[in-house]
């Protein structure tokens, strides 16, 4: 049995709908995505060693169960420029934690290295006539606003992919606007084909994975923050 197949199948066992994001990363690094550089600890004394070897600027992240979203409580700060900024950043995190979400169990907190490009959303969910299907369009805190989403049934073919990045309102951002450089399609194109096959190979487990933002440059492509829903029996 392989590690990510133990993951998802030790939380099942513990009736764990959501993985923390820490848990996420870790499958999904395991299984090729290109994932940003990332830390996890437990406290301030952890992330301050660990923020020294990722480098800044970075961002800080809560990791719990509990803690759907995020930003709604407080457990996401960005633009962290040095140590001292972090130590201040983490006790208002903490604080801020306290008081909007009081009963939530945390983990620990994640540090990540800050990227910069096109933010997009790559990811699926389960419908119950179809099955599995495959998410593209527009990310970042504006996905829900923008609604320039498009979809696909799962597993698809390189030909769904690319016709995808062509199908969204935004397209033409992907070609490079005002003097900034086109994305690499290649790269994007490459992470659908990937988190097509791995929600194929383990829809029985997984309701819905959400990769959003992943930033995407001339360069390549690098998934920043990421969410597993598991398909726990009633």
């Amino acid at each position: 049995m392989s590690e990510t197949q133990q993951l998802l199948e030790e939380a099942l066992r513990q009736k764990r709908k959501l993985l923390t994001v820490q848990e996420s990363k870790k499958i999904l690094l395991q299984e090729g995505f290109p994932i940003n550089p990332t830390a996890f600890g437990t406290n301030l004394e952890e992330l301050l060693t660990k923020a020294e070897k990722i480098g800044f600027p970075i961002a800080l992240k809560v990791s719990s169960h509990d803690i759907v979203h995020k930003s709604d409580v407080g457990g996401v700060i960005t633009g962290i420029r040095d140590i001292h900024d972090l130590k201040e950043q983490y006790e208002i995190m903490q604080q801020t934690i306290t008081l909007k979400a009081p009963t939530a169990h945390i983990e620990g907190f994640i540090i990540e290295k800050m990227e910069s490009g096109v933010e997009l959303l790559i990811g699926s969910t389960h419908d119950p006539m179809f099955g599995p299907i495959l998410a593209f369009g527009l990310g970042g805190i504006y996905v829900e606003v923008l609604k320039d989403v498009v979809f696909r049934l799962i597993p698809i073919e390189k030909e769904d992919a690319t016709e995808m990045l062509s199908e969204i309102k935004a397209a033409k951002i992907l070609d490079g606007i005002r003097g900034q450089p086109p994305v690499d399609k290649k790269a994007l194109v490459d992470l659908m084909m990937r988190t097509s096959d791995f929600i194929h190979r383990h829809s029985t487990e997984i309701e819905e994975l959400d990769l959003n933002p992943v930033f995407a440059t001339e360069t390549g492509v690098s998934v920043v923050d990421a969410r597993i829903i598991l398909k726990v029996p009633e």
